[in-house]
């Protein structure tokens, strides 16, 4: 999983403007491998809002599935989250003096999660390294990037918050567009994810269609190459969708 935030900024807040007037940041999070956008949240830069995100990621996840390794940029609050949520409580052995320790919170064996470090100079990135922050370093290089040589990278979510700029004119910085109502603003994402998952196909999740595939079904297919998007790969859909069905869709009663 690749997360990151996109910012929103609003500016001549003032100390009489409501609670959700101002700056608001949205922390996503991708399948580095179908490019699923899974989830989102809207608000600030903390700790609390990591928390939200990963909870709903969390009730996302199939039951009986395993964790994902997640990597982000430099940012503490993520980390802090990632134990709050995936963490389980140990009491560490008692040695026989004094008092007895209390429980504390320690990673799932199972979590794994890594950071890209920037070193910046006058503004300028001159240098980027990576850090594991739960997990075996060895395990989570190998399964993050077997064919790269040990180097992690958060491209996917990067181009993410391009996709995000390209399509949402709410994101671009300094603009009139920018969103006046917090609930129309997460109602706008909404959208956009839905979107994104089921109409837009991904150049990189297309497959080419070779001699035995014509064989077998496409000899009237002029296409070189089969459309994909992210819900299709991660078999949530067998097509891509269009505008239509995606207006049509009624959402299941929960």
């Amino acid at each position: 999983m690749r997360y990151g935030h996109s910012v929103k900024k609003q500016k001549n807040v003032t100390c009489t403007d409501p609670e959700d007037v101002g700056d608001i940041y949205s922390l996503t999070v991708i399948n580095s491998e179908s490019r699923l956008l899974i989830c989102h949240h809207e608000g600030s830069r903390s700790v609390e809002d990591a928390n939200a995100l990963f909870r709903d990621l969390e009730q996302k996840r199939a039951v009986g599935s395993s964790l994902p390794v997640f990597v982000s940029d430099d940012w503490d609050p993520f980390a802090h989250a990632l134990l709050e949520v995936y963490g389980i409580m140990e009491t560490p052995a008692y040695k026989g003096t004094g008092r007895k320790p209390n429980p504390v919170l320690i990673p799932h064996p199972d979590l794994k999660y890594a950071q890209i470090i920037k070193n910046k100079t006058n503004n300028e990135v001159v240098g980027i390294f990576h850090r594991v922050v739960f997990g075996d370093p060895n395990e989570v290089i190998e399964l993050l990037c077997p064919e790269a040589k040990g180097h992690v990278h958060t491209s996917y979510i990067e181009r993410m918050n391009l996709t995000f700029r390209n399509h949402l004119a709410r994101f671009i910085r300094k603009t009139m567009n920018f969103s006046k109502d917090r609930r129309i603003h997460t109602g706008a994402i909404d959208f956009f994810q839905a979107w994104y998952n089921l109409i837009k196909p991904h150049d990189s999740l297309k497959i080419e269609i070779n001699i035995d595939m014509m064989e077998v079904g496409f000899q009237q297919n002029p296409k070189k190459w089969i459309f994909q998007t992210p819900a299709m790969v991660e078999l949530l859909a067998d097509h891509v969708w269009t505008m239509k069905e995606l207006m049509n869709w009624k959402v299941p009663i929960q």
